[in-house]
């Protein structure tokens, strides 16, 4: 018998975006799915776009006071009805088979939850396509968000994440964390002893931010993030969450050297670094227009998320302040 999914998606005023995704969920091959929308007090009517799939779609939808995404999709996940939950952003957009691919996967990979990665699609502007490179690129975050082969543990994220319902309820669900809420969620389903698994044919369409300003705050506040996820699971730390902090360090070193000794050694690796970018972005994209952004995008990303964790990391260690207190946006509460 096949596993029973219901799709929660917590969405926040992006009306035009979810017409989109459920578009793409009349269009499964795998029909039987329930989906679950919760308004997270939206100042936008969404209800004319459910109204447009309630007779072709199994909608359930919500609306409740504002809270940030964790919360409302814990509100959504109490009212499934099926097995597994799946949650994806209200951003994006899924293959016809996403839903046959899941239920196919669940009966032959063991798993407690699992993750998919996201993508670019053809109809992207090309910065969404240059912020997507920048996020999933080998050269950027090592492929971690895109490649199975990439991670030992796959870390499932929200916009493209499945969790038994069971077990999820065991847990308690997302954490009171507003910022880095499903690395988090991974690693307390760790630390509990369930297995996550990565699904290499559930990739969806994820159209993350439309431009380098807000892009590089989003990217600035998951660096500001991985420090306080580092102090709440200890035994999940990894050098390489520092990378971008060191990267952002050696680029203004590099700059003293070239302008106090007159020598320009380490900024030489830095141009070597953006070629290899610039090279390999024209490579997977085949727009020389992309690549470009892509370069820009990425440097924004290193220098962002290094900023973010440098600054959470020295208030968190050295002022030995409550991660409460150095960053109380990051939370809500229960």
């Amino acid at each position: 018998m096949k596993p029973s999914i219901s799709i929660v998606v917590a969405i926040y005023n992006r009306k035009d975006e979810l017409f989109e995704l459920l578009s793409s969920l009349t269009q499964q091959t795998d029909k039987v799915f329930e989906i679950i929308i919760v308004d997270d007090g939206s100042i936008i009517d969404l209800k004319p776009i459910i109204r447009n799939f309630e007779d072709i779609l199994d909608i359930k939808y919500f609306r409740k006071d504002n809270s940030g995404p964790g919360l409302t999709r814990n509100y959504g996940a109490a009212r499934a009805e099926n097995e597994w939950l799946v949650f994806v952003d209200s951003d994006v957009i899924v293959e016809k088979d996403y839903i046959e691919n899941i239920k196919n996967d669940i009966q032959v990979i063991p798993c407690d939850a699992f993750g998919g990665a996201d993508k670019a699609h053809k109809g992207f502007n090309l910065m969404q396509k240059a912020i997507s490179y920048s996020m999933t690129s080998v050269f950027t975050t090592g492929g971690i968000r895109g490649n199975k082969k990439a991670v030992s543990k796959f870390q499932p994220r929200s916009f493209n994440m499945g969790v038994k319902k069971s077990v999820f309820e065991k847990v308690g669900g997302f954490s009171e964390m507003r910022i880095g809420e499903d690395p988090d969620l991974s690693m307390t389903l760790w630390e509990n002893g369930f297995t996550t698994a990565f699904f290499d044919d559930i990739a969806v369409y994820h159209k993350r931010r439309v431009d380098f300003g807000k892009f590089s705050k989003q990217v600035y506040q998951f660096g500001c993030a991985r420090p306080i996820l580092n102090q709440r699971h200890p035994n999940y730390v990894k050098i390489s969450f520092a990378f971008p902090t060191l990267f952002m360090l050696g680029y203004m070193m590099g700059f003293l050297e070239y302008f106090i000794l007159g020598r320009g050694i380490i900024l030489a690796f830095y141009g070597l670094y953006t070629f290899l970018v610039l090279f390999h972005a024209l490579f997977v994209t085949k727009n020389i227009s992309i690549a470009g952004m892509a370069v820009i995008s990425t440097y924004i990303q290193m220098f962002s998320y290094g900023y973010g964790f440098l600054k959470s990391w020295i208030l968190l260690n050295v002022c030995r302040m409550k991660p409460e207190d150095a960053f109380p946006h990051h939370y809500y509460k229960k």
